[in-house]
C-alpha cells in the first residue's frame, strides 16, 4: 500500500483524526509528496522532510528527519534521545498550532532545497 489517504482511512485507532488533520495541513499548505514508507506516512520534496508516527497514549508525532540541522527557535522539537530526528507530539486537535508548525516545515523545506542531504552512515 502506498496511498496515504487509504492508510488514514483504514487506520483503526484514536489517532485517526490527528493523522487526517496533519496530513491535510501538510499537503494543503506545502508542496510535498506523500508515500507510505516503513508502514507510516512520509512527506518529501527532494529528500524526506517529515513523517507521521502514531504513538502510544493516542497521539501522533510529526517527526522531522533533519531536525538536528534546524534552528528549533521556538523549542517545539523534542529529540527524545535521538541525534538527528526530532518531532512534535500531538494528543488532541486543539494542540495543533499552525503558527508553531508552519515555520518549522518552511525551514525544513528551505534546508531540503539548499543543502544536499549527506548520509552520516559509515560505508
Amino acid at each position: 500500500m502506498t496511498d496515504v489517504a487509504t492508510y488514514i482511512a483504514d487506520f483503526e485507532g484514536p489517532q485517526k483524526k490527528l493523522l487526517r488533520v496533519l496530513h491535510e495541513l501538510i499537503l494543503n499548505q506545502f508542496d510535498l509528496q506523500a508515500k507510505i514508507r516503513y508502514r507510516i506516512p512520509f512527506y518529501y520534496n527532494k529528500s524526506w522532510i517529515c513523517y507521521l508516527n502514531p504513538i502510544k497514549k493516542d497521539g501522533v508525532e510529526l517527526c522531522f528527519l533533519r531536525a538536528n540541522e534546524l534552528s528549533n527557535e521556538n523549542g517545539a522539537l523534542d529529540f527524545k534521545d535521538r541525534k538527528q530526528v526530532a518531532g512534535i507530539s500531538y494528543f488532541s486537535l486543539e494542540e495543533i498550532d499552525e503558527r508553531v508548525l508552519n515555520p518549522i516545515i518552511q525551514e525544513a523545506l528551505i534546508l531540503d532545497e539548499t543543502v544536499k542531504y549527506a548520509s552520516k552512515r559509515k560505508k
